[in-house]
């Protein structure tokens, strides 16, 4: 079941997306929240970090598991998910560093690294994942195709992901990793609570598709019309074709 909030501008959708964040931390300090990089959660981030300074609110007792990591980027990379979430999140709340969590992205074998990552992640259970979603309409790094049964698992990146992705590496494809581990779509379903965050003109289709196209492998983020409790939070332009 899908609740679509579509606001004026990005700031808006964060502010949007940190009430349904605000609200699972209300009722639960210890909470188990999923999150997502790129661009669209920053807002968000920034939004949860405002907060703790103004209220205090302590992250001592959360946990957090991360979707994806890229292939061959170690902890100490500046493009790596593990800096990304330090500097945009992390370093700025109270959270345990060992209540953190992200796939090694330079693991000997990223196969078995998969399905450590999934065994772990069963032993939980994600009270609010938070989302972004591709031009592709893909989810974590679930590219098109992918089965929506499938768990953690390495991943081989779309030229069209590696094109999108190209902006945080000075703009240069030759620099993305073609490679990435990432949840599963099932994965990502387990979680109670989703919030996905889609703004700009090229996410039109994308949202478009998963909100209101058929449910297919061709548009991954189509699944969540199975689950119960998603929030959909988007800016005019994401939103357009819904009008």
């Amino acid at each position: 079941m899908f609740h679509l909030v579509i606001c004026r501008n990005y700031d808006e959708v964060s502010s949007e997306a940190f009430k349904v964040m605000k609200g699972v931390l209300d009722q639960k300090k210890d909470a188990v929240l999923g999150l997502a990089t790129g661009s669209s959660p920053v807002g968000l981030y920034k939004k949860m970090i405002a907060d703790h300074k103004a209220s205090g609110r302590s992250y001592r007792d959360v946990s957090t598991w991360n979707l994806d990591e890229y292939v061959g980027l170690g902890k100490e990379d500046e493009q790596s998910y593990y800096t990304f979430m330090h500097e945009n999140l992390f370093d700025a709340i109270d959270i345990k560093e060992e209540n953190t969590h992200i796939e090694n992205g330079l693991a000997a074998d990223p196969d078995a690294e998969a399905k450590r990552y999934e065994a772990e992640l069963k032993k939980v259970t994600v009270d609010l994942q938070v989302l972004g979603i591709g031009s592709d309409g893909h989810i974590a790094f679930n590219e098109p195709g992918t089965p929506f049964d499938a768990e953690t698992h390495v991943t081989d990146l779309t030229e069209q992901t590696i094109s999108d992705n190209a902006r945080f590496f000075d703009g240069d494809k030759s620099k993305v990793p073609t490679r990435a581990l990432t949840q599963g779509l099932a994965t990502v379903m387990r979680a109670r609570k989703i919030v996905l965050i889609a703004t700009g003109a090229n996410k039109a289709d994308a949202v478009y598709d998963m909100l209101k196209g058929p449910l297919t492998t061709d548009c991954p983020a189509s699944i969540l019309q199975k689950h119960n409790d998603v929030t959909v939070i988007v800016d005019e332009a994401a939103g357009a074709r819904l009008r």
